[in-house]
């Protein structure tokens, strides 16, 4: 009519593909079998590359590959996935991972405390010199800086810098302190 009008859209998407074999090159840490459980992609299943991305890199609902290696410290771990092959509606996929060496933390900073006491900050830092990196305790650290309530929980940070050469990483946590001022 004058006021409306309908429009039909046909959408093709295409065709579906699927995984099938799924290898792995370059580990020698972890074997495949544990690593195939924690990508958690079964032959079969629907080929999604984010997915595989996101159980590779970071999965926020779990434990993925790159924490299994960082979480050990192997913070200079990469993996890439890469399609070797497509037949009809099937896609072979091969990791490819560069274990690297493990990482010690050097340094320790914190930027941003005006007021609160260092030693308070401090205290609440998982990770220490001369531990080897662990991705999962900066993060804990930056949770428990959260739950603190000196900082502002959105703006803290996490920042490591890595040195290839000689192994180690200074983790710097950036805190912006909370006006905790009250007038009655």
């Amino acid at each position: 009519n004058e006021k409306y009008m309908n429009i039909d859209i046909d959408i093709f998407e295409g065709r579906k593909y699927y995984f099938r074999e799924i290898k792995w090159e370059g580990n020698f840490i972890y074997d495949d079998a544990t690593l195939s459980k924690v990508l958690g992609v079964q032959k079969g299943d629907i080929y999604d590359l984010e997915l595989i991305q996101t159980k590779l890199n970071y999965d926020p609902t779990g434990v993925d590959v790159s924490s299994l290696y960082m979480d050990d410290g192997y913070l200079f771990f990469s993996v890439n996935a890469v399609e070797t092959m497509v037949e009809n509606d099937s896609i072979d996929l091969e990791m490819r991972i560069y274990e690297g060496k493990q990482a010690r933390v050097n340094r320790i900073i914190i930027k941003g405390n005006d007021r609160t006491s260092e030693h308070v900050v401090r205290r609440e830092i998982k990770t220490r010199p001369g531990d080897l990196f662990n991705r999962n305790d900066a993060i804990r650290t930056q949770q428990l800086l959260a739950q603190l309530g000196y900082f502002n929980p959105e703006t803290l940070g996490i920042e490591p810098t890595p040195n290839q050469q000689d192994g180690t990483v200074d983790i710097a946590y950036t805190v912006e302190e909370r006006p905790s001022d009250q007038i009655e």
